[in-house]
C-alpha cells in the first residue's frame, strides 16, 4: 500500500448521506454497499464523498448494485458527482453481476457522488424561510416526525381575491430519495410567488394553493430510498394512518380535511422510466369518461407545455375497482372525488430530451414544476370554475 493510498476516505455521516465502506485501501480496489432503509428490504439511495483520491485512477464498485429495490435503475444509469456540492454533472458507471462500478479520477482532494442530486434539509429550511418573505405565503407547522423534526406546509394565498376558492393540494418526497420532487417544488413555489407571473395571478384568484414540499424529512436525512425513520413506506399508509408509525401521512390527512381538496397532485421520481409521465387513479370502482376526460386534458396539456413531458410510455391503468387505496392519490380522489394525480420524472434521463452532461437536472425540475402550475391554471378554469 503506498502512503498516497493510504489517505483515501470515504466518508457519510452528513445530511442524506447512505454507504457503508467494505475495503478503501487500493484506489483502484474501493469496495461498498448500499445501506438499507431502517426497519425496511428498501435500498437504491446513496450519497458519499470521496477523499485523498486526487489525480488517482479510482474504481468504485457497489457490490450490492444489483440487489437493489429497483435493479433496472442502475441499468445505463451515470451517477451524479460534485467537486462543490452546487454544480453536478454525470458519469459514466457499469452494471455488471450484480456490481454497480465506477471508474473516476478526481480533479481535486474531494468529491461528492449521489444517486441523485440531494436537496438537503438545510436547503429545505431556508427556501421556507425565503418564501415566507411574500405576503402570499404562509406557514403551518402541522406537527413532528418520529425523529422530532418539523412538517412544514405551505400555503399561497391572495387574501384580496375571490373568496371561496379552490382548493389545491400539492405533496412531495413521500419517497425520501426521490429529491428531484422537491427541486420540483422549489421551481413550482418560486413561480407562484412571482409578483410579475400572469399565470400565478390567474391562479390565485381562484385557488389556494397548499404545497408540502418534503413529506418525509427523517427519510430524507437518513439517506432513506423510500421510507420513514420507522420503515413505512408513507405513499402505502393513506388508507388508515397511524400516528405512531407515521405521522407525517396522518397529519397531512387531517389537515386536508380541514380544508376540503378540489386539486392533488404528488411529486415522485422513478427509478427505471427514462420519461416523466402521470399515473392517475383509473382503478378506482366509479371511475368515469368525464374523470378520464379530465386526466387526459391535464397530461395531454402538459404534454403540448413542457416538452420533456410524455403521455406515451407510463404505469398502465388498472381496471375499474382495481385500485390501491392506501396510495395517497386514490384515497385522496376516494374522499373528495376530484382530479387527483402522481408526476413521475426520471433518475436517468429521458430518452426523447437527452442532455450527455446533466441528464435530468434541477433545472428541468424546476421547469417542470413551473409547467405544471401553468396547466393547472388551464384545468381549474376548463373543469372547477
Amino acid at each position: 500500500m503506498s502512503n498516497i493510498e493510504s489517505q483515501i476516505q470515504i466518508s457519510q455521516n452528513f445530511d442524506s448521506g447512505n454507504i457503508e465502506v467494505l475495503h478503501c485501501d487500493q484506489a483502484h480496489d474501493i469496495r461498498l454497499a448500499i445501506k438499507h432503509d431502517h426497519n425496511s428490504e428498501f435500498y437504491q439511495w446513496f450519497h458519499f464523498r470521496l477523499t485523498g483520491a486526487r489525480d488517482q485512477a479510482c474504481t468504485l464498485n457497489i457490490i450490492n448494485g444489483g440487489g437493489a429495490a429497483y435493479p433496472p435503475g442502475f441499468e445505463n444509469y451515470r451517477v451524479l458527482y460534485s467537486y462543490d456540492r452546487k454544480d453536478w454533472k454525470r458519469h459514466c458507471t457499469n452494471l455488471a453481476n450484480g456490481v454497480l462500478s465506477i471508474s473516476f479520477t478526481p480533479e481535486f482532494d474531494s468529491v461528492y457522488f449521489a444517486y441523485f442530486i440531494p436537496y438537503s434539509l438545510e436547503r429545505h429550511q431556508n427556501f421556507v424561510s425565503e418564501s415566507l418573505k411574500s405576503p402570499l405565503c404562509s406557514l403551518k407547522m402541522l406537527g413532528k416526525t418520529l425523529d422530532g423534526r418539523d412538517l412544514d406546509l405551505l400555503t399561497i394565498n391572495d387574501s384580496l381575491a375571490t373568496a371561496n376558492k379552490k382548493q389545491c393540494w400539492i405533496i412531495a418526497r413521500q419517497h425520501p430519495g426521490e429529491s428531484m420532487a422537491e427541486w420540483w417544488m422549489e421551481g413550482a413555489i418560486q413561480s407562484l410567488l412571482d409578483a410579475d407571473n400572469a399565470v400565478a395571478k390567474s391562479i390565485l384568484s381562484a385557488c389556494t394553493v397548499h404545497f408540502m414540499p418534503n413529506m418525509n424529512p427523517d427519510g430524507s436525512f437518513r439517506g432513506h430510498l423510500r421510507t420513514n425513520a420507522a420503515g413505512r413506506n408513507l405513499n402505502r399508509e393513506w388508507a388508515d394512518a397511524d400516528i405512531n408509525y407515521c405521522p407525517e401521512v396522518f397529519l397531512v390527512k387531517k389537515a386536508m380535511a380541514e380544508t376540503g381538496v378540489d386539486f392533488f397532485l404528488d411529486v415522485h421520481g422513478d427509478e427505471s422510466l427514462p420519461y416523466c409521465f402521470i399515473a392517475g387513479t383509473e382503478g378506482l370502482s366509479n371511475w368515469d369518461e368525464p374523470q378520464q376526460q379530465q386526466l387526459d386534458f391535464y397530461r395531454n396539456e402538459l404534454a403540448a407545455t413542457n416538452s420533456d413531458f410524455q403521455t406515451k410510455i407510463g404505469y398502465p391503468a388498472k381496471a375499474p375497482g382495481q385500485a390501491n387505496l392506501t396510495m395517497s392519490t386514490v384515497q385522496t380522489a376516494h374522499l373528495y372525488q376530484c382530479l387527483a394525480m402522481t408526476l413521475e420524472m426520471p433518475f436517468k434521463d429521458t430518452i426523447d430530451t437527452p442532455n450527455e452532461t446533466f441528464g435530468w437536472s434541477v433545472s428541468r425540475c424546476k421547469r417542470l414544476g413551473e409547467s405544471c402550475l401553468e396547466v393547472m391554471d388551464s384545468y381549474v378554469k376548463k373543469y372547477l370554475l
